[in-house]
């Protein structure tokens, strides 16, 4: 065990469980706003240049790039809008609403965990602060008031040590939740507007017909 790892498992152990336990919370943390990024950048919400491409060819009945199996959220919106051309106007809608409700549903997964994390952590940590406390106090009983204050002292600064603990990770978790509901957001007005566009064009077409 290196001196490194020695000196991170004495800084958890001062904090004692409450403290090892938001260490495992701010790992978790990370690896869910890792992942989040990564299937969001998989889901190419960042680029959705080829699905306006693939909507123009679809609007002018033209079928483009956009095919259902596509990892790109917005071209799979596009494949299901052309799928629906020739449907009943009602059904197409029904169907249009039900894949939009389903990529969106799948575009927030993982954002629950976030905000769990966000809730509990700091409630763990000052739990952990209470304890702490408690032991200290307690000590002083025990010494009969004669307790020495800098080991008093000691005890409270190791007790206070997990409720910052406990903010410092509910902060960069409350940031990445809010920012990946941004991005929900966002897609969801883009494919409103997709949908928007579509429903226009063809309202159109039947006027022209």
């Amino acid at each position: 065990m290196t001196l490194d790892m020695i000196a991170l498992r004495g800084f958890l152990d001062t904090g004692g469980p409450a403290l090892w336990a938001i260490a495992a919370l701010s790992v978790l943390t990370v690896a869910i706003v890792l992942w989040k990024i990564w299937r969001l950048t998989l889901d190419g919400v960042w680029a959705k240049g080829r699905a306006e491409r693939a909507l123009r060819d679809a609007l002018a009945g033209e079928p483009g790039a956009a095919r259902p199996g596509t990892r790109n959220l917005h071209l799979r919106f596009v494949a299901a809008l052309q799928s629906g051309r020739d449907l009943p106007d009602a059904l197409a809608r029904e169907q249009i609403t039900s894949v939009a409700q389903r990529e969106l549903g799948q575009l927030r997964a993982g954002l629950r965990p976030l905000e769990l994390i966000m809730t509990i952590a700091p409630l763990i940590g000052l739990l952990g602060t209470v304890l702490g406390m408690i032991e200290a106090f307690q000590a002083l009983e025990t010494s009969g008031g004669q307790a020495d204050p800098s080991v008093l002292a000691g005890g409270i600064w190791e007790a206070l040590l997990t409720t910052a603990a406990g903010m410092a990770v509910a902060i960069p978790a409350a940031v990445a939740l809010s920012w990946f509901e941004g991005i929900g957001e966002r897609v969801q007005a883009d494919l409103e507007q997709m949908a928007t566009r579509f429903f226009t064009s063809r309202a159109q077409g039947d006027e022209a017909a």
